[in-house]
């Protein structure tokens, strides 16, 4: 493809040369820089002016394979080879369409800081990177095998304007083999630079392709999408969250891992894959914390002073070619540092890119999220980008927060740089929130004072609130006749007891005192009933239950006579020393009548406690 490419722009030489000949490059001195996956193109280049027209603009041209992978250019003022000038505004630099110039190639137009006479000269220095140019080759490598990309170029300045003078070096991963690479005339290499030139008087569109096939085990780490909110809070803390969609954009790793020679030897057994990435972020961040779905990731080590804040992150496990990993970076900042009030106008300015330098971003979305009542909003970034607003609700508002939305595709480190996001806010709004916070508490509390203080009943002399009222009374008198009656079954029980004991020692005084202090008891527990069965059958509320509790009465009554009569009747025996079988005999009778008795007492406390 490139030999194609160099053959089809040597007869666009012979056809377009003409075309700009009042300019003439008299030295182009270009730096391939490929120590990590971007690749980046330094060029210095002195531009002259031979015809007789002024001249304001000048052509850079890419093929359209590069171009496409194009994600930052920039041109400053230079007076020579890594010498910029005491400006460094940056010359404009747009998309130009010229016309009559070859299909295949894309144009950008650079404006001079001040046109070109005849005879004049100007020097620039015109920065270029370049993503997803390096080609892993081959595609799949196994854990122990080293990365090797390919890169292919010109060993010549592709440009629209005849080259007097012109030289190219290549700067390769220190350290690293070098597979093969084109020899020229005049190449060289020396450690882990190759250097190509000089090269002189040639045509416009000059163009020799090269390809250099090294090793390259830098972190290839590449975010299918990164997503940053900064939110701003009028309270102090600006809130900066990153969400990263992480893999490794080299060679594909093909076979099995070993998590054991990787630990014994993961700079032989790992050397294409990281292991970490060191954010950089700014001085006095803080709240810093780093996790994924699973919680908190705890291999990450923070580094700070007063100038600077580092954080090492380590994913999870080491990332091989293809390999994926998701994770959310979050701190805080002053906002003193980053907000500040220009003619009437409070403005946010901080960085844009992603504070790791190693990672290509395919896709980037900044959002800022502004205090709710924000207005007038309006931005300034440094390069183009995709924008739009969106609202966001929190908690405590009421019509959501305005969300400014920035978009950028094929970014790099260098596209981390300032914007500015200006926008107007009452200083009363900063009250909203609070005052309703406030209030909500303050009619809660009044709530819960008029509850305690209100009586909710619908009337006290309404005929529903009465026969409430009698019926709780009705249920505490037949509460204290059902009370009565328990207390008398202990002292029934106490009686059966007596005897047991009787039949167990034959102390006959003994059963005669028991059976005295008995029978007061009972005869005391029954004065209690007549009252409590008068008062409870002057309630028109109790006749439903009137008729059980004073059948309860009448046979608790019964059963108390039935239990003297057996007591006596056994006492009687002994005294006349009578035999066990005749004793059995003459209580039998009163026997099963008071197990009948007892039975039905029961019953009936059973059926008065569910009505």
């Amino acid at each position: 493809m490139e030999t194609r490419l160099g053959l089809f722009l040597f007869f666009m030489a012979a056809f377009w040369g003409p075309v700009l000949s009042d300019l003439i490059l008299s030295k182009v001195d270009r730096r391939i820089d490929l120590t990590s996956q971007v690749v980046r193109i330094y060029s210095t280049i002195k531009v002259e002016n031979e015809g007789a027209d002024v001249v304001s603009e000048f052509l850079l041209a890419f093929p359209d394979h590069q171009s496409k992978h194009l994600s930052y250019l920039k041109a400053i003022p230079s007076e020579g080879k890594g010498k910029t000038k005491g400006t460094t505004v940056s010359l404009p630099v747009e998309v130009a369409h010229p016309e009559g110039m070859p299909p295949a190639l894309t144009f950008y137009s650079v404006s001079l800081l001040k046109p070109l006479g005849k005879g004049e000269s100007f020097t620039m220095d015109v920065s270029a990177a370049f993503t997803h140019m390096l080609r892993p080759f081959p595609e799949k490598i196994t854990q122990a095998d080293n990365q090797l990309v390919v890169f292919q170029d010109s060993a010549y300045n592709l440009s629209p304007y005849a080259v007097r003078v012109q030289s190219l070096s290549v700067k390769l991963p220190p350290g690293g083999r070098v597979e093969s690479y084109t020899r020229l005339d005049n190449t060289k290499i020396l450690d882990s630079e190759i250097k190509y030139g000089p090269y002189n008087n040639l045509p416009a569109f000059s163009y020799s392709p090269i390809v250099i096939h090294f090793e390259n085990n830098q972190p290839f780490a590449v975010a299918q999408e990164l997503v940053r909110e900064i939110e701003i809070s009028h309270w102090g803390n600006v809130q900066v969250t990153e969400h990263y969609n992480l893999f490794h954009g080299g060679a594909q790793s093909k076979g099995e891992f070993s998590r054991l020679d990787y630990q014994a030897r993961p700079h032989i057994r790992g050397a294409s894959a990281f292991r970490h990435l060191v954010a950089k972020l700014p001085p006095r961040a803080h709240s810093i914390y780093y996790r994924d779905e699973i919680g908190n990731i705890s291999t990450s080590h923070l580094f700070g002073d007063s100038r600077k804040t580092e954080l090492e992150i380590e994913p999870r496990y080491p990332m091989f070619g293809g390999w994926r990993t998701s994770f959310t970076l979050g701190y805080g900042l002053p906002l003193q540092d980053f907000l500040f009030q220009s003619e009437g106008k409070r403005f946010l300015n901080i960085s844009f890119g992603c504070p790791i330098a190693e990672v290509v971003i395919d896709k980037l979305i900044v959002k800022v999220v502004l205090p709710e009542g924000s207005r007038n909003i309006s931005v300034s970034v440094p390069f183009p980008v995709k924008q739009w607003q969106e609202l966001k609700f929190s908690h405590l508002d009421i019509s959501g927060r305005p969300v400014v939305a920035l978009e950028k595709t094929n970014v790099i480190y260098e596209h981390n740089q300032h914007f500015q996001v200006y926008y107007e806010f009452n200083n009363l709004s900063l009250l909203r929130e609070p005052l309703m916070l406030i209030s909500g508490l303050f009619f809660l509390f009044l709530a819960c004072m008029l509850y305690t203080h209100t009586d909710m009943t619908i009337s006290k002399s309404s005929s529903s609130y009465l026969a409430k009222l009698q019926w709780d009374e009705v249920q505490a008198l037949v509460q204290q006749i059902q009370n009565i009656v328990k207390q008398c079954l202990m002292i029934h029980d106490k009686l059966e007891a007596s005897l047991r004991d009787l039949s167990r020692t034959g102390d006959v005084q003994a059963c005669k005192a028991a059976r005295k202090m008995a029978d007061g008891s009972l005869k005391e527990l029954m004065k209690e009933f007549k009252p409590l069965l008068s008062f409870l059958q002057s309630y028109p509320a109790a006749a439903h239950i009137l008729a059980k509790v004073e059948e309860l009465v009448a046979k608790e009554r019964e059963l108390q006579e039935r239990l003297m009569v057996k007591h006596s009747t056994v006492v009687d025996c002994y005294e006349k020393k009578a035999g066990g079988r005749e004793v059995e005999n003459r209580v039998a009778m009163h026997q099963q009548k008071i197990t009948t008795l007892r039975q039905e007492v029961d019953d009936l406390l059973d059926v008065i406690e569910e009505i």
